[in-house]
């Protein structure tokens, strides 16, 4: 099995790379994934899965006709029997490798892309082009069947899955916890809000500071969680900050090895992306973590928010409107913010969890290599898998 990413820095796309090669690991396949590489390299090595590296990054037509040269050598010298394009630069030399060497091929969107020209709508076309599709949301899923024409035989809906091992308050001591805190240097009667996600312009960090200054408090302390994406944005975020005399109560970091105890430390935790998300990681993983969150009215939220019952929606690019849900979420009392962990840690279990991601794409994986004999398109190279031990069956979950 072959997964192929630009990169392994960070991100959502990124980690369910890693996820899905330690699961395949564990029941038994073999593993590779092939990217530019990057930090998360040693995750795949802990899991048992094997990193190639190309310059998968690239768009650059001149490397990407030589990714697709090393892919298709790569794929005979490992006799690899699935690929799985994650990412669109690196799907087209990925698509013309498994053709070359008639392997089976699948795709995942992670978002809706914008096509507001027909090159880009083209450009994003191979995407489509998976014997199977999946799709993190039914908000994608929606968007690939409009615009792409890919019908309920090809298409999946697959959410992302949290690491309900890591991401569980009870395994959170209180040591890691006063670690972020005197580091941040979060005053200890203060209430915590934040807001992870990189520092980017969609993510909303300039919304989430005009919410807090509409929001009239100052006994909050706010914390902005992630890298800088483009340079040059933290310091608009700052000067937004001090232009609002909020100076005092902001903290951002840019590097947190332990979000399961930066979840905790939070009473709030906000996504309040200016355009639809395609999943939302930050939301599910908060919500694994018993916190009330609230998140922007559009894109995959909708779908992993209960509002009143598990979080509050808000409509995208109103700072006041979310000031408002914020609000409301410091104001729940001890009982009614237990009452909502308790749902919110139940919705996770019960549909968003990392093994049901996993055992879903392996069944999608197994569709293709073991079809009914009158759906089989050509020989599925069964001699070529090893044995393995099956993940715990979640099945029923996957989305026809």
């Amino acid at each position: 099995m072959l997964q192929i990413i630009p990169s392994l820095i960070s991100g959502g796309a990124e980690r369910g790379t890693v996820d899905l090669a330690g699961a395949l690991a564990a029941a038994g396949w073999t593993a590779y994934v092939a990217s530019a590489g990057g930090p998360m390299e040693h995750q795949l090595a802990r899991v048992g899965a094997r990193h190639l590296k190309l310059p998968l990054a690239s768009k650059n037509p001149l490397v990407m006709r030589r990714n697709a040269a090393a892919l298709t050598e790569i794929i005979r010298r490992h006799k690899i029997d699935i690929v799985h394009a994650r990412s669109r630069a690196p799907a087209w030399s990925a698509c013309s490798a498994a053709r070359a060497t008639r392997r089976r091929f699948v795709t995942t969107f992670h978002n809706a892309y914008d096509i507001d020209l027909p090159l880009k709508h083209w450009y994003n076309s191979v995407m489509s082009r998976g014997e199977r599709v999946i799709a993190i949301s039914h908000f994608v899923g929606q968007y690939v069947a409009q615009t792409y024409g890919v019908g309920p035989d090809r298409l999946r809906i697959i959410p992302r899955g949290v690491d309900t091992g890591a991401f569980d308050p009870r395994r959170v001591n209180g040591d890691r916890v006063i670690a972020l805190a005197t580091s941040w240097r979060v005053p200890e009667d203060a209430a915590v809000v934040m807001l992870p996600g990189r520092l980017t312009r969609w993510k909303g960090g300039l919304d989430f500071i005009e919410a807090i200054a509409r929001l009239g408090r100052r006994d909050l302390c706010c914390l902005l969680v992630g890298a800088e994406q483009r340079r040059g944005f933290r310091r608009e975020l700052e000067h937004r900050i001090e232009r609002r005399g909020l100076g005092g109560m902001f903290r951002i970091v840019e590097d947190c090895r332990d979000m399961p105890a930066a979840y905790v430390l939070a009473d709030v935790v906000v996504s309040a992306s200016t355009d639809p998300e395609g999943f939302g990681r930050v939301i599910i993983e908060a919500q694994a973590m018993g916190r009330p969150v609230v998140a922007t009215d559009h894109g995959g939220a909708r779908e992993t928010i209960l509002p009143g019952v598990t979080g509050w929606l808000a409509p995208p690019r109103d700072p006041a409107a979310l000031a408002a849900a914020i609000g409301e979420a410091l104001r729940l009392d001890a009982a009614e913010r237990a009452a909502f962990a308790r749902r919110a840690m139940g919705q996770i279990a019960s549909g968003y969890t990392r093994e049901a991601m996993c055992a879903k794409t392996i069944d999608v994986y197994e569709e293709l290599l073991f079809p009914e004999p009158t759906a089989q398109l050509f020989p599925a190279p069964r001699e070529r898998m090893p044995a393995r031990r099956r993940l715990p069956s979640e099945g029923d979950l996957i989305e026809n």
